[in-house]
């Protein structure tokens, strides 16, 4: 069967991809595919189906990127990257193992450890991450990782709660040298262990839906009540959604989360490096994980399967690595007639579409939520085992068990939100509640309303939330309601602290785009990460920063937004050993794309039992209450 456009990359085209870069001698023996990525089509018109391959030469560390025709079955184009100018390309997974075999082998790291009592190594837990930017002559153009080091009291034990303060190596993936070793902390290994069993001591919850779920998969596309929409997988993004439709009507092109910084507060220099850039460095979807029922998703569920490339461009399926269900969601709308004491209330439910990745201590899950009444919502859910030290608390680290403290961190996600309300030619209004000055227009002193502000060009569309002013983002289409207004989607934010590191900071210039809560840009098909195409050790720059700095016009035009949030985390005891889910999101709910509540007549009927029947409730009195008697 011929894919759609949009589908993701088939195990039969990944393995093409390979095959057809060692026809035309494009890979030698210690060549590797740090990531290979569907080319979309544009977002009008047609193309073939394409894929973007990285390649890299683990021997030289030569790095190039080629796009191949998966129709025609050739390579269409060849670009040579220059590590030091564009950033590396993404870790591969061998690259792990590697970096911690070298280590492990160096006798420098070997003393260190006999130093602190430690002469078996075969528990130890090397950690090796991407190691930053800082403009050293010494790391120029090497592809590079750090590794802090951990220990395992058995196989089972969790390493992240026992760090080995004050030790850091840094290794040349591509010579294979261990760079450096420092070693001067005599801070005691922390003992007591950080593993935890996961024990429900509640009754369960049954999920049933006996006559089935309410929405239909034909391959991609899910239909559910008035939406439309299409799933797609990245191994870079993972999750992607496509033509989401509300009645008929398009809202987004394409939606994703495009990229995500963990920038950490801790000024020492065994920490101050860290800022993991979760989407480009290591790649959300290829660490997508195998979804089970009863854990992950409740209820009746519907699984697509991901499939991504390995290090040799052979493509790995990951089972059940996308989640779809519906849920309740408690009461939608209701009301009690005063008059005549008759109750209606609908439930309300939304179609979930998920998946979870695991990128080192931490698991982050990304919930897309579709509701009745034309609502969109994204919520990110953080988890996992917060990146413990040794030590005692510092300003920059918080104690959560005996001598184990955690770091302060930020997680900060970008959403690229493709818009395309009513049909496009979108434009985006700032929208602030504001009180008026008392005058002749506010005798009172009671008056407020809201003040609008049309996002015009790129250099006035890079915003800051403001909760004080209850600040909104509005994107309007061409098209008019029967008010005569026009149709929109608004983009309601849940604001925290954007990036605190300082304007200097070299993760400021990787990450610049982090320093917003909002950015606008012309749509361009060319433009899909804000921190640029590689992030890895790149010296800063692209992305976002590069793109605004066009300053192209944004009234009545195809139109991306990219929204930025996130918690900010000081860790507490409660953390430990495994972190309660942190809530992060925003949401996209139309104003006038409609001419009146879409769900306004859902469900509602006067014979229909109540209790567990569905989405309606039957008109009933309410006790003790007389019509006039509110």
């Amino acid at each position: 069967m011929t894919p759609h456009p949009l589908d993701p990359l088939s195990a039969a085209e990944i393995a093409q991809v390979r095959a057809v870069l060692v026809a035309e001698g494009r890979v030698g023996e210690h060549t590797r595919f740090p990531s290979v990525l569907p080319v979309e089509p544009p977002r009008r018109g047609t193309a073939p189906r394409r894929a973007l391959a990285v390649l890299l030469d683990t021997a030289t560390g030569a790095a190039a990127e080629a796009v191949v025709d998966l129709a025609a079955g050739a390579v269409e184009s060849v670009r040579d990257l220059d590590p030091a100018r564009d950033g590396q390309p993404p870790i591969l997974f061998a690259e792990y193992d590697r970096c911690a075999d070298l280590v492990r082998a160096d006798p420098r790291w070997q003393a260190a450890m006999r130093r602190r009592g430690v002469t078996e190594f075969d528990l130890v837990f090397l950690a090796p991450l991407s190691p930053g930017h800082f403009g050293r002559p010494a790391e120029h153009g090497r592809r590079i990782l750090r590794t802090l080091t951990f220990l395992r009291d058995h196989v089972d034990d969790s390493p992240w709660a026992h760090p080995v303060e004050g030790l850091i190596a840094e290794v040349d993936l591509i010579t294979g040298e261990v760079l450096n070793v420092r070693d001067d902390g005599d801070t005691p290994i922390p003992a007591e262990h950080g593993n935890y069993r996961s024990h429900d001591p509640f009754r369960p919850i049954s999920i049933t839906q006996p006559e089935g779920v309410s929405f239909t998969v034909d391959g991609h596309e899910i239909t559910w009540g008035e939406w439309r929409l299409r799933v797609g997988f990245s191994a870079r993004e993972g999750l992607t959604l496509h033509r989401v439709e509300f009645g008929g009507d398009p809202v987004l092109h394409r939606a994703a989360i495009a990229e995500m910084v963990v920038p950490y507060g801790d000024p020492s220099p065994y920490r101050h490096w860290i800022s993991y850039f979760d989407a480009g460095e290591y790649l959300l979807g290829k660490n997508a994980n195998s979804l089970r029922l009863g854990c992950d998703c409740l209820g009746v569920i519907h699984y697509l399967d991901a499939v991504v490339a390995d290090d040799h461009c052979r493509p790995v399926t990951i089972p059940q690595a996308i989640c779809l269900h519906e849920e309740d969601h408690g009461v939608l709308w209701k009301h009690t007639n005063i008059l005549t004491g008759a109750a209606d209330t609908l439930r309300s439910r939304r179609l979930v579409v998920s998946f979870f990745s695991t990128i080192g201590n931490y698991d982050y899950g990304f919930f897309w939520y579709f509701y009745p009444d034309g609502t969109i919502e994204l919520e990110a859910k953080a988890t996992g085992v917060v990146f413990a030290a040794a030590g005692e608390e510092t300003p920059y680290a918080a104690p959560i068990a005996p001598g184990l403290t955690a770091p302060v961190h930020q997680h900060l996600f970008c959403a690229r939100l493709d818009m395309d309300v009513a049909g496009g030619g979108n434009t985006v209004t700032e929208v602030d509640l504001v009180g008026v000055p008392a005058g002749p227009d506010n005798p009172y002193g009671n008056a407020f309303t809201t003040r609008s502000t049309v996002l015009d060009r790129e250099s006035r569309a890079a915003r800051l939330a403001d909760p004080a002013r209850g600040r909104t983002w509005l994107v309007t289409g061409t098209e008019t309601n029967r008010l005569g207004k026009p149709r929109a989607y608004q983009l309601v934010p849940r604001p925290g602290p954007t990036l605190l590191a300082q304007p200097d900071a070299t993760v400021t210039a990787r990450a610049a785009f982090a320093t917003r809560h909002l950015w606008v840009t012309r749509y361009d098909p060319a433009e899909r990460y804000p921190a640029g195409d590689y992030p890895n050790q790149h010296p800063g720059g692209a992305g976002l920063p590069k793109w605004t700095a066009q300053d192209r016009d944004l009234v009545e035009t195809d139109l991306v937004l990219w929204h930025v949030f996130g918690p900010t985390h000081v860790p507490r005891p409660e953390d430990w050993p495994v972190m309660p889910v942190d809530h992060s999101g925003f949401h996209l709910r139309p104003v006038g794309f409609r001419d009146r509540n879409p769900a306004a007549d859902f469900g509602i009927s006067t014979d229909r039992p109540a209790p567990g029947t569905g989405v309606g409730c039957p008109n009933h009195p309410t006790p003790g209450q007389s019509p006039g008697n509110p």
